[in-house]
C-alpha cells in the first residue's frame, strides 16, 4: 500500500537546514567551539582598540592580548557555547519562566557525559574521569623529571624546561587532581548520604565542573608558549615568577584562578546542601563522617581560596601591567606574596586531606564491621583542624627572611595541629582493633594510607621544628615529606574511595585480584621511590635542580627506576576500571553490607536518588548492634501498612 504525503506532513517534516541550525546554535561542544573563537576575537579586538585609543605602543603586545583574548574571553565564550549560562541569561533577559523538564538531568547514553548536566551523579563521574586524565598527564611529566635525574649532568632538557616540567606537574596534581577528585567523589556520594535528591544548586554544580578542564588545558598550553611553561614552581613565588619569566607564567596565574573559582562554587554548594537538604532525622550528630569532612573542607575552601586568588591577581598585574605589588624595585613587598600564598596553601593541605579522612572513616568502619571509635571527637577534631589550619602558614617560611620572632609561635601551632590529626589516627586504629577485618582493595588502600600518612606526619613534625627545617628546607627531604602526605595520604584515599564506590557508580564490580595487584604495585613502588629521598635530603641534595653532584647518582638512579615501576601500576588501575565498567559482574545494591544511605538504593541509583524521602532513625555506624538501623526508606508506606485494619 502506498501513501501520499500531505502539505501538512511536509510542513512538519524536519528540514536539513533546521537540523544544521540546531547543531550550530544549540548548546553543545560545536557551539562551544565557534563561540570560543568568536569571544577570543572580541577580546583581541577590545585590547587592540583600548591600546590604540590610549596611545600605548606597541599596540600588538603579547601579554595583554594573550591574557584577555585566550585566557579570559575565549574560555567564557566556550562556557556560553556549551550552555553553562543559558538558564541564567534567559532569566536575566526577562523571558517567561520555563518549566523544568529535567532534560539536562541524568545520563542515558555516554554522550550525556559530554554536555552540561545537572545530575550530581553525572557531574561526579565527569569530575573523576577528568581528574584521572590530569593525574596521568602530571604523572608523565614526573617521569620525564625522573628520566632527567637518572644520572648527573644534562641529558634531555635544559634547566628552564626542567623547571617547567616539575612546576606544571605539581600544579596539575594539586589543583587539577587531588582537590577536584575529592570533589568528584563527594559530588556523587554526599547527596545520597544526606537523603537528598540532588545538590542545592544543580546548574552551579555543572558550571563548577566545566571550569576544571579550562584550567588544566591552560596550564598544559603554557608549554607551547614562547619561552616555555611557567617555571617557578607550583608556588609561583614573587619575584621568581614576575616580569622576567616568559609568558607561560600568566597561564599559571589564570589557571589557578579558574580552578579556584571551581573550588569555591563547589564548596558553597556543599555547605548549602549539607545545612539545608538533610533528610528528616538526619541531625549533625547522625551525619556520616564523610559528610562532616566535606562540610569542614568546604569551610576551608570558602575562607582560604580568595587569598590565593588575590595573590595571583597581584602577580599577574605585576607581569602584565607592570605594577609593583611584589616588585621591590617599585617599592613592592615580595615576602607579602609568600604570606598571602601560604595563608591559603597550608589550609589547602587540609583541603587535600580532610575529604580523605572522611573516606577512611567510611572504609575502615565498613570493612572492620565496627562502629567508628570516638565518632563525636572525630567530628570535632575536623573542626579543630579548620581553626588551627589558619595559624601555621609561616612554617613554610622559616628560611624566607621573615621576622624571626614569628618562628617560635608558628612552630608551636604547627606542633599543636598534630593533636587533632593524632586523634583520628588513634580512632581509626581503635576501630580496626579486634574488628572482623575484610581485606578488600579499599581496605588495603586504607591501611596503606594509615602507614604512609603517619610517616609523612612524623617528618612534618620534624619540619615544624625550626632548626631541622633550616637544615633541610631546600633539599629532597621536603620532596619526600610532601609526597608521603599528598600521595601516601591523599592519592591512597582517592584510590580507596574509587574502589569503594565503584559498584555504586557503575553498577558493576571491579576485579578484586587486579585491585589487590594495583595496591601492592603502588605501595611498593611508592615507598621505593620516595623513602630514599629522605636520605638524599639529609645528605644535602637540593631540590628543583636538573643536575647534581656525582655522589648522589646511585640513589637517584634507584629512585628513577622505582618511579617508572610506580607509573606502571596506574596501567593496572586503568585496565581494571575500564574493563570492569564494561564487562564486570553486576553489582548488588549493597555489596559491602554498609549502613549509610547511598548503599540502601540500587546500583547505580535512580535518577533522583530516592523514590520517597528517607527517615533517619540512628547512627550510620551501628555495626554489631542488634536491630540497629540508620534510616527507613519508605516511612509513608510503613504507616500505610500499620493503618490497614486487620
Amino acid at each position: 500500500m502506498t501513501t501520499t504525503a500531505t502539505a501538512q506532513d511536509l510542513h512538519h517534516a524536519p528540514s536539513p537546514t533546521g537540523g544544521v541550525r540546531r547543531l550550530l546554535l544549540g548548546p553543545g561542544l560545536l557551539r562551544g567551539a565557534w563561540m570560543f573563537v568568536l569571544f577570543g576575537a572580541i577580546g583581541f579586538g577590545i585590547v587592540v582598540l583600548v591600546r590604540w585609543g590610549a596611545g600605548w605602543y606597541p599596540i600588538l603586545l603579547a601579554e595583554p592580548l594573550v591574557l584577555v583574548s585566550a585566557l579570559v574571553s575565549a574560555p567564557i565564550g566556550f562556557l556560553a557555547g556549551i550552555g553553562a549560562f543559558d538558564y541564567w541569561v534567559y532569566y536575566a533577559l526577562g523571558y517567561p519562566t520555563r518549566a523544568e523538564d529535567h532534560s539536562g538531568h541524568g545520563a542515558k547514553t555516554w554522550r550525556d557525559y559530554f554536555r552540561v548536566n545537572t545530575d550530581h551523579k553525572v557531574i561526579g563521574v565527569q569530575y573523576l574521569v577528568t581528574t584521572i586524565f590530569f593525574f596521568l598527564t602530571g604523572g608523565m611529566l614526573a617521569m620525564l623529571v625522573r628520566a632527567e635525574l637518572a644520572k648527573p649532568g644534562i641529558q634531555y632538557v635544559d634547566q628552564q624546561t626542567f623547571n617547567g616540567l616539575f612546576s606544571v606537574h605539581a600544579a596539575l596534581m594539586i589543583f587539577l587532581f587531588i582537590i577536584p577528585a575529592f570533589a568528584g567523589l563527594a559530588n556523587y556520594v554526599v547527596p545520597l548520604m544526606l537523603g537528598a535528591a540532588d545538590m542545592a544548586f544543580p546548574r552551579l554544580n555543572a558550571l563548577s565542573f566545566w571550569l576544571l578542564p579550562i584550567a588544566g588545558i591552560m596550564m598544559l598550553s603554557s608549554f607551547f608558549m614562547p619561552g616555555g611553561a611557567f617555571a617557578c614552581g607550583w608556588t609561583g613565588y614573587a619575584t621568581l615568577c614576575s616580569q622576567h619569566q616568559p609568558i607561560g607564567a600568566i597561564f599559571f596565574n589564570q589557571g589557578v584562578q579558574w580552578a579556584g573559582a571551581s573550588s569555591i562554587m563547589t564548596a558553597l554548594n556543599f555547605l548549602v546542601t549539607i545545612i539545608t537538604m538533610r533528610a528528616p532525622g538526619m541531625t549533625f550528630w547522625r551525619l556520616p563522617l564523610l559528610v562532616w569532612a566535606n562540610f569542614t573542607t568546604s569551610l576551608l575552601v570558602v575562607i582560604a581560596t580568595p587569598f590565593i586568588a588575590g595573590s595571583q591577581f597581584f602577580s599577574m598585574f605585576d607581569h602584565v601591567m607592570h605594577t609593583s605589588f611584589f616588585n621591590p624595585v617599585g617599592g613592592g613587598y615580595p615576602l607579602g606574596y609568600q604570606h598571602i600564598f601560604w595563608f591559603y596553601s597550608h589550609p589547602a593541605v587540609y583541603i587535600m586531606m580532610l575529604p580523605g579522612f572522611g573516606i577512611m572513616s567510611e572504609v575502615i568502619s565498613t570493612f572492620s564491621r565496627k562502629p567508628i571509635f570516638g565518632y563525636r571527637l572525630m567530628a570535632l577534631s575536623l573542626m579543630a583542624i579548620v581553626v588551627l589550619g589558619f595559624s601555621v602558614w609561616a612554617h613554610h617560611m622559616f628560611v624566607s627572611g621573615m621576622s624571626s620572632w614569628l618562628r617560635v609561635p608558628m612552630m608551636v601551632t604547627t606542633l599543636l595541629i598534630a593533636i587533632p590529626t593524632g586523634i583520628k589516627i588513634f580512632s581509626w586504629l581503635a576501630t580496626i582493633w579486634e574488628g572482623k577485618l575484610h581485606l578488600r582493595t579499599p581496605m588495603l588502600f586504607a591501611l596503606g594510607f594509615l602507614s604512609m600518612f603517619v610517616i609523612g606526619g612524623l617528618s612534618g613534625v620534624m619540619l615544624g621544628a625550626v632548626p631541622i627545617d633550616i637544615h633541610v628546607s631546600q633539599t629532597y627531604f621536603i620532596v619526600a615529606h610532601i609526597h608521603y602526605v599528598l600521595f601516601g595520604g591523599s592519592v591512597f584515599t582517592i584510590y580507596a574511595g574509587i574502589y569503594y564506590w565503584f559498584p555504586k557508580m557503575t553498577g558493576r564490580m571491579y576485579d578484586e585480584k587486579l585491585g589487590k595487584l594495583h595496591f601492592w604495585l603502588t605501595f611498593v613502588g611508592f615507598n621505593l621511590t620516595f623513602f630514599p629521598m629522605h636520605i638524599l635530603g639529609t645528605e644535602g641534595m637540593p631540590r628543583r635542580v636538573a643536575d647534581y653532584l656525582p655522589k648522589f647518582a646511585d640513589l637517584n638512579l634507584f629512585i628513577s627506576l622505582a618511579s617508572f615501576a610506580l607509573g606502571v601500576s596506574t596501567i593496572v588501575f586503568l585496565y581494571n576500571m575500564i574493563t570492569s565498567w564494561r564487562f564486570g559482574e553486576i553489582a548488588p545494591a549493597n555489596p559491602w553490607r554498609a549502613m549509610t544511605l547511598e548503599w540502601q538504593v540500587s546500583s547505580p541509583p535512580p535518577t533522583f536518588n530516592f523514590d520517597e524521602i528517607p527517615q533517619v532513625v540512628g547512627s550510620p555506624y551501628e555495626y554489631g548492634v542488634p536491630g540497629a538501623q540508620h534510616a527507613i526508606l519508605a516511612p509513608s508506606k510503613a504507616r500505610e501498612l500499620e493503618e490497614v485494619p486487620v
